[in-house]
């Protein structure tokens, strides 16, 4: 081959790859995020952000969020979920059951990554199993069921006498009635009972905590669910005006004031969230993609809070704790 023209076809071929790239690092990507809670900004949005970062992915520069919070109406998701869809993303991450709903109901093309289904997502029909999602979704459950059971196990250590275990959940959404049914299932080898509390209406927190009392309920279990993240301030009150021990499903109440939580932990969920993103943009469908489970947990307890309704946190259980807030 004459060396001219393989220099000429070789220096072709540098150009043509440095234009691809060139084209591929101008591309903007835009994907859509649907939670029913700004919580989510104040607990893992940084880790979100610097996990897209690490993969490439730069705000104002290529890459486009667009955020939606329903700030717990539940009736604002269709139309939040229709929004994102209308913005055409190339993804779309929700944080929840009842916001995947919305935003499935309104695309079965645009692909839907699970932030952190709170419930059971093949009986929604969200998927067709964990393995084998079978259409636009994929993503991540936090097995909330399953996990009732660890929860309620704390709570008996930590509160031995207690016998009556109030649950508070959302009455109109889909994500606490899998939490309760499995507390119900498990509560009687431990001993408990589960009293339901279930909320309609915000209007109705004070008579819930006043219901629990008079049904001698001696702990409660609050499911992170779309009415209950709304009001998160006026519930950890009520319970310290109660004296009631609370355990949380989010460790963000923690922070906020609560007791305890025992929950998947939220920066490693969001790493693998932003893993998921990064394939689908770059082309992995998502029913190649596996629901997957948590792989880390934490129990986060609030000493302030144990303090202030005259609890006392067993040493074996607070050395358990993955942090403490003192």
């Amino acid at each position: 081959m004459n060396l001219k023209f393989f220099w000429l076809i070789t220096t072709m071929c540098l150009v043509a790859i440095h234009q691809a790239e060139a084209q591929q690092a101008k591309k903007t990507y835009r994907i859509g995020y649907l939670t029913n809670s700004s919580e989510f900004r104040k607990q893992s949005e940084g880790t979100f952000r610097q996990a897209l970062r690490d993969r490439g992915y730069i705000e104002e520069q290529n890459l486009v969020i667009d955020w939606r919070f329903s700030k717990g109406q539940l009736d604002q998701l269709p139309q939040l979920g229709a929004e994102l869809v209308g913005f055409k993303p190339q993804c779309i991450v929700t944080v929840g059951v009842a916001p995947t709903i919305a935003v499935k109901q309104a695309t079965n093309t645009i692909p839907i990554v699970m932030g952190n289904a709170d419930d059971d997502p093949v009986r929604h029909g969200l998927v067709a199993s964990l393995n084998r999602p079978g259409g636009n979704v994929t993503g991540f459950t936090n097995i909330g069921s399953e996990l009732a059971g660890k929860r309620l196990e704390i709570l008996k250590e930590i509160v031995s006498r207690a016998t009556r275990v109030g649950i508070l959940f959302d009455a109109n959404g889909p994500g606490g009635v899998g939490h309760v049914r499995e507390s119900e299932s498990i509560a009687p080898a431990l001993g408990l009972r589960i009293e339901r509390l279930e909320l309609s209406s915000p209007e109705n927190l004070e008579k819930t905590f006043q219901a629990a009392i008079t049904r001698g309920v001696e702990a409660v279990i609050v499911v992170n669910t779309a009415l209950i993240v709304g009001h998160n301030a006026r519930i950890i009150k009520l319970a310290a005006q109660t004296r009631l021990p609370a355990m949380y499903t989010s460790s963000s109440s923690v922070a906020a004031g609560g007791l305890m939580s025992f929950s998947d932990d939220p920066g490693d969920r969001a790493k693998r969230v932003a893993d998921y993103v990064d394939k689908i943009l770059k082309g992995t469908h998502p029913a190649d993609l596996p629901v997957q489970q948590p792989t880390k947990f934490e129990l986060v307890i609030n000493l302030k809070t144990a303090k202030q309704i005259g609890l006392t946190i067993p040493p074996n259980v607070l050395a358990r704790a993955d942090r403490v807030i003192r």
